[in-house]
């Protein structure tokens, strides 16, 4: 996920500043909960604790959740799941964890032996190790590797699971930390190697070397031996900027294109080229990112229309550049198209191989997987790879040395299964399949559509039994996220199938706008103060799978995380008669203190800027959860879930939502995992305990 970033221009401020703060400092002085906002005082861990023990005591009580527990372990921790492999140093490397390693090791084995059915692995890091050597509760956070050898990688390790990280070099060679090598200490940094003995590296240099979203600004080239302190410095943006930092793109043909990119909020950044002179502004705009380097031509994705490149260069367009012409003056650049999306299409994603350029699209949320040939003299042959249909795609890890890739596939009734794919002769070979973690031979998926406010057609799935009664008894569980461009596709919910639909229960996950499923215009149109949309089109799915009679609001519930997570505290204020049941995690739900709270002013460019646009303010005054709890509505019971090492979102926006609701006499389960960072735990056994506490809580509500 890209940076963002945190201040308007103050042109586009329509009222003084000083007003603004002061109506800031006047809603900041009203507010009871400020004080959870201290998200490891002790009075806040205090309540935290008071009120985990009381929700803990409530669900782990009923005669389901030990039952749950064990499945839920038991799947996450499963020896037959297929390791995640990933090329480098000529070997196969995979992060492994199971319930003799809670927090993984990283280990290898060959190809040739990854394809048998019990490979022979070799550990080269132990995390469970490490963390007990070391007195900490370290989180592998993953490797970046020295190109093109692939011998000396850079371990990012994270204490509990939160973003901020320790940064180590580590040897393939020898298996061992280098003594003396690279390490920068905790941080939200952003770095790359130059070259064995430099870095360019973003990162807090001193407390104060951070934008108004907490990320760094300041790019340094560090070399081998120097301490941080000597660091040369390279470019520097604004405190206004939501980040800037560096990436150095590579070929096979041993061309390297070094960037930094300043992002000057979520979505949009301007990137230059790193010159022995100095910095040189690329002239892309600002919604695009140069993504890859293919056979000396840089690969450049458009999320806007690029005009001044003529008709044909669209949003979710894909263009080339050659590198020689950048280089030499990147002001004034000649792209051609490599792909452009029909009416349903959308770019996933972009990789490569050594001479293939790789696409992930979708077609009307049916994953393709592309590979694109350069032609000499300019152009690509596009060969689509012949996968299943109706299921989520998804491009691997993919070898440089070779035209060598995995292919991953799965559906929601389809366990997954990998390919290692020949990108060159368009081979496939199906090298992994996940065994059936559930009985679905009685379930059907089927792909419906719901019409919004506005008309617009809201495409959703739903996984239910083949012999449902079309009479609204169907305990259901409706999922969304729709923000960020972020695709909602199928996959293969393990915990969910065996937990909740071998159970009879229904899943449907919605295609709701804001999300990235038909392209950048599907995420635009809920951008800011246009939000309300995203929040009809989820409404709009569930009238819809309630005028089908698949449930009804007694059986009804709902689900979602992060944006998910403020979009399901809206649908609780506005839809309250919709549901039986509400599960919000790790949420947004202080719209108006959001930029106080964690990373949340990196997030403006996606919800606008509530304290320099009084239109946005206003708008965020009506919708913001936290803010319209009202007394003596009839809310369905919530379970409100967060996590401590949370330090993208924060628990504070849960926590003083649970409080308000305590305040107003309005009941809810809230449970606050400790560890975790941004997600459901920090090792399989959290993961295991949040995910059994949720489906008892379906249960109860949805089942009994």
């Amino acid at each position: 996920m890209r940076p963002i970033l945190a201040a308007l221009l103050a042109s586009a401020v329509a009222v003084p500043l000083t007003a603004n703060a002061q109506t800031t400092a006047s809603a900041d002085a009203t507010d009871p909960y400020i004080w959870l906002e201290e998200f490891t005082s002790p009075r806040a861990m205090a309540w935290v604790e008071e009120h985990n023990a009381v929700t803990v005591k409530r669900l782990e009580a009923d005669a389901r959740y030990h039952t749950l527990y064990n499945e839920a372990l038991a799947i996450a921790g499963a020896k037959d799941r297929i390791p995640t492999p990933s090329f480098l140093n000529g070997a196969i490397y995979n992060f492994w964890q199971d319930p003799e390693h809670l927090r993984g090791v990283w280990r290898k084995t060959t190809l040739a032996d990854y394809g048998t059915a019990a490979p022979n692995w070799t550990t080269v890091l132990d995390i469970d190790a490490l963390g007990k050597a070391e007195g900490k509760s370290w989180v592998y956070k993953g490797a970046q590797c020295l190109e093109p050898e692939q011998r000396l990688c850079l371990i990012s390790l994270s204490d509990g699971g939160e973003d901020a990280v320790e940064v180590r070099e580590f040897d393939l060679a020898t298996g061992k930390f280098v003594p003396g090598g690279f390490h920068l200490p905790r941080g939200k940094h952003d770095f790359t190697w130059e070259d064995k003995d430099h870095l360019l590296v973003s990162t807090d240099w001193t407390p104060e070397d951070v934008t108004t979203s907490g990320y760094a600004y300041i790019v340094k080239r560090v070399t081998r031996g120097q301490p941080l302190a000597q660091a040369k410095e390279l470019f520097r943006g604004e405190k206004s900027d939501v980040a800037a930092g560096p990436t150095v793109l590579r070929d096979s043909q041993g061309h390297t294109l070094p960037l930094i990119v300043r992002s000057t909020d979520f979505f949009h950044s301007l990137t230059y080229l790193v010159t022995p002179t100095g910095v040189k502004q690329i002239a892309i705009p600002q919604k695009a990112q140069v993504a890859e380097l293919v056979g000396g031509r840089a690969i450049v994705r458009l999320d806007e229309d690029w005009t001044a490149a003529g008709p044909a260069f669209r949003q979710g367009s894909v263009a080339d550049l050659d590198l020689a012409a950048l280089k030499a003056d990147p002001a004034k650049l000649k792209p051609s198209l490599v792909w452009a999306p029909g009416p349903r299409d959308s770019l996933e994603s972009i990789t490569s191989t050594r001479n293939r350029l790789l696409l992930a699209t979708l077609d009307n949320v049916r994953g393709r997987a592309l590979a694109f040939a350069p032609k000499k003299g300019g152009g690509w042959t596009q060969t689509r790879m012949a996968l299943p249909d109706n299921l989520t795609v998804g491009f691997g890890s993919t070898d440089e040395k070779s035209d060598l890739a995995f292919v991953n596939t799965a559906g929601f009734l389809s366990p997954n299964a990998l390919y290692l794919a020949d990108a060159g002769t368009g081979t496939l070979k199906q090298v992994k399949t996940l065994p059936a973690k559930f009985e679905a031979a009685n379930h059907v998926v089927e792909q419906l559509e719901a019409t919004s406010t506005d008309g617009t057609k809201i495409p959703y799935f739903v996984v239910h039994r083949k012999d449902i009664a079309y009479d609204g008894t169907t305990p259901t569980i409706l999922n969304a996220y729709g923000g960020f461009q972020a695709s909602s596709t199928p996959s293969y919910a393990a915990t969910t199938g065996k937990l909740w639909l071998e159970r009879g229960g229904a899943f449907v996950l919605a295609n709701i706008r804001g999300g990235g499923e038909f392209g950048p215009a599907w995420h635009e149109a809920g951008l800011g103060v246009k939000r309300q949309i995203i929040y009809d089109d989820f409404a709009a799915v569930a009238k819809d799978l309630i005028a089908r009679r698949i449930t009804s609001p007694r059986r009804l519930g709902i689900q979602g995380g992060s944006n998910g997570g403020l979009l399901m505290g809206v649908e609780f204020i506005q839809h309250p008669e919709l549901w039986n049941a509400v599960n919000i995690q790790v949420p947004l739900l202080d719209m108006i203190r959001i930029s106080k709270i964690a990373a949340g002013a990196s997030w403006q460019g996606e919800y606008g800027d509530v304290n320099a646009d009084p239109a946005v303010r206003a708008f965020w005054q009506k919708l913001s959860p936290y803010q319209n709890l009202k007394r003596g509505v009839k809310y369905p019971e919530p379970f409100i879930f967060t996590t401590t090492k949370d330090d993208r979102v924060g628990p504070q926006h849960a926590r003083k939502f649970a409080a308000r609701m305590e305040e107003y006499g309005l009941p809810f389960y809230y449970y606050e995992n400790t560890e975790g960072g941004h997600g459901a735990g920090a090792d399989l056994k959290q993961a295991a305990r949040t995910n059994a506490l949720t489906m008892t809580y379906f249960i109860k509500k949805l089942m009994d």
